[in-house]
């Protein structure tokens, strides 16, 4: 795992000093980029189905928002200035973008969410808003002018297709140029202007309200409890209000429901399924000709293996999660997943029995393939012989 993007700054000192405290500007935060997705990278995947992408323009000084899948032809429309192209979970699909994303592991995981694309030609931004999470906003190509704000009216324009701040009064400003990186604690008001063509990629962070979460874990309990009794009322007295909910049938339900009862162990359960769950729109295909295990583990044995690019995984003390389920494996076989969830991936090598049954598992799923050469690896190779 690379060193995270933090420039001077330690993990620790950010997370102490800067972390849902307060912004912090780091100059060429990032300078080794592998990949740099274009405009008509990002145009082809805001075309697909299993991508979230929007489109928004400022035309008149009123916002216009669209959202994906876009045909090819929508794109050729644009005026030369004055929008945004933005693409959600870019490292589900370009390689370096996980890579990169996976840079702040100094961060549990079960926090990170997405790398997002904004692609904006000269005067292109989303407008003056705030985010209820933490982000980092790292300049990829051309200049943007950020302002930012610690102002506590949130109040937004009515109306409008996005939520943009009514009353924006920017308190600091900076250009930022490639490589330049921005972070931003939840509900800090922001505003970027694009001033060259060029892109911002978003690391954000997931924060789920108490609604949702509590929402999601009555949702995951009616699966996991079993409360016994059935309503009964032998000392029932007759009534001339049938329709009247009876005091003492209230009582009763009330007290039916107090069964329903939860602990830590469930709470963890819940977290580590609600947690690696997919989203709506990712969806695995497994091999279409899989390799029978002998082959498969052979193929581990000299490939090592890497999680695909859309799998969430995590663990605990007793359990390791994978994309909302937890993994069937023997509990000799889960200090080596612990460090395939760590690390995102497992080196060459020939691993015992338990680990490589539940790996063919995930792979049979499509959730991770036999690790490729990378290009580092081909030159190594290449060196060698």
């Amino acid at each position: 795992m690379q060193n995270p993007p933090l420039g001077n700054i330690s993990p620790q000192v950010f997370l102490a000093d800067y972390w849902q405290k307060k912004p912090l500007l780091i100059r060429a935060a990032v300078t080794d980029f592998a990949a740099l997705p274009t405009l008509a990278d990002l145009c082809a995947l805001a075309a697909q189905d299993d991508v979230e992408a929007r489109l928004i323009e400022k035309r008149n000084s009123q916002w216009r928002c669209e959202s994906g899948p876009f045909k090819p032809s929508r794109f050729k429309k644009l005026p030369e200035q004055d929008w945004t192209l933005l693409v959600q979970s870019v490292n589900h699909h370009i390689p370096f973008c996980a890579e990169l994303l996976y840079r702040f592991g100094f961060i549990p995981h079960v926090r990170l969410d997405d790398l997002m694309i904004s692609h904006a030609p000269p005067g292109g931004g989303v407008g003056p808003h705030f985010d209820s999470y933490d982000v980092f906003l790292l300049q990829v190509g051309g200049r943007k002018q950020w302002q930012i704000s610690a102002q506590h009216d949130l109040e937004l324009v009515e109306d409008a297709p996005l939520k943009i701040l009514k009353h924006f009064v920017p308190e600091q400003e900076w250009v930022l140029e490639h490589g330049d990186m921005l972070y931003l604690p939840p509900r800090f008001a922001h505003n970027g202007i694009a001033l060259e063509a060029g892109q911002t990629w978003s690391i954000g962070f997931r924060s789920p309200t108490t609604q949702e979460l509590a929402t999601q874990f009555l949702d995951f309990l009616r699966d996991h409890i079993n409360l016994p009794g059935i309503y009964s009322d032998p000392n029932l007295q007759a009534t001339d209000e049938p329709a009247r909910l009876p005091d003492a049938f209230i009582a009763q339900i009330g007290n039916m429901l107090q069964g329903i009862r939860w602990d830590s162990t469930l709470v963890r359960e819940f977290a580590g399924k609600y947690f690696s769950e997919p989203k709506a729109h990712v969806f695995y295909d497994g091999p279409d000709e899989p390799l029978a295990e002998k082959a498969f583990a052979k193929a581990v044995a000299k490939q090592g293996v890497a999680l695909d690019l859309k799998t969430v995984m995590l663990f605990d003390n007793s359990h390791i999660y994978i994309n909302g389920d937890v993994m069937e494996a023997e509990t000799t076989a889960h200090a080596t997943l612990r460090e395939l969830a760590n690390l995102r991936r497992l080196p060459a090598a020939t691993y015992p029995k338990p680990v490589l049954d539940a790996l063919y598992a995930c792979y049979e799923y499509g959730y991770l393939p036999p690790h490729p050469a990378t290009p580092n690896d081909k030159s190594r190779q290449d060196a060698a012989t």
